[in-house]
């Protein structure tokens, strides 16, 4: 019913940036808080930035002023602009939205396919 497609990943040298994104489209009402997890090797998933409809966001103190989460809501599409970028940032980085289905009145979480990011030193 809904698809997300990321893009945006690749490797980088330590300081460098990149720029995710992640486009929303099928059987959708609204979408509701937009946000990027983390999985490392061996760890678990973490909470790197949410941003809600209007805006608001939330973010991890590990990226805080150097990450930035955007959205453009005519397109159903999140964004993570990373800057200076560690090798600590060196993950599989996975969008999540949460839908209002059309048609219906179940709201339901949905998750990207993951995209690497890899930081060199």
């Amino acid at each position: 019913q809904v698809q997300l497609v990321e893009s945006g990943g690749g490797l980088v040298q330590a300081g460098g940036s990149l720029r995710l994104s992640c486009a929303a489209s099928g059987t959708i009402f609204s979408v509701n808080v937009m946000g990027w997890y983390r999985q490392a090797p061996g760890k678990q998933r973490e909470l790197v930035a949410t941003i809600t409809s209007g805006g608001s966001t939330n973010y991890a103190d590990s990226v805080k002023d150097r990450f930035t989460i955007s959205r453009a809501n005519a397109k159903n599409t999140v964004y993570l602009q990373m800057n200076s970028l560690k090798p600590e940032d060196t993950a599989v980085y996975y969008c999540n939205v949460n839908v209002l289905i059309g048609g219906t009145f179940r709201v339901a979480d949905y998750w990207g396919q993951g995209t690497q990011v890899t930081v060199s030193s």
